[in-house]
């Protein structure tokens, strides 16, 4: 019975096939705001669980406009492209992150991220 309000950014864990699009399986997560932290509300949808992300590096890249999956896949090879054969990251999966509320029209922010290994 809490609302929380919208946080940024709106993060998806994109497993990619083989060909670099999306596999079915996509887990979304929503950072709990600060005043949340120490004692979050209790889900009462079965569905939603509360985890907590361990810090970590990575590699990005950001771009505008309202993201689609086509966008995210390019932005994904472009920064594998751009990170060559050295840079050790895990391949089984990247974050997509969405910064704005649906009603901002400009100025968008979005990106891809790759985690360190």
């Amino acid at each position: 019975g809490v609302g929380m309000g919208m946080t940024a950014p709106v993060s998806i864990t994109a497993f990619p096939a083989e060909d670099g699009s999306f596999q079915q399986k996509v887990k979304v997560s929503l950072r709990i705001p600060s005043q949340f932290q120490d004692n979050p509300p209790c889900p009462t949808d079965e569905s939603i669980k509360i985890e907590e992300r361990q810090g970590m590096t990575i590699y990005s890249t950001q771009f505008g406009g309202y993201a689609k999956e086509t966008d995210y896949v390019n932005y994904a090879a472009k920064l594998k492209a751009a990170l060559g054969s050295e840079a050790a990251y895990r391949k089984d999966f990247y974050l997509c992150n969405g910064f704005d509320p649906p009603m901002k029209p400009y100025g968008r922010r979005n990106e891809v991220w790759f985690v360190k290994e």
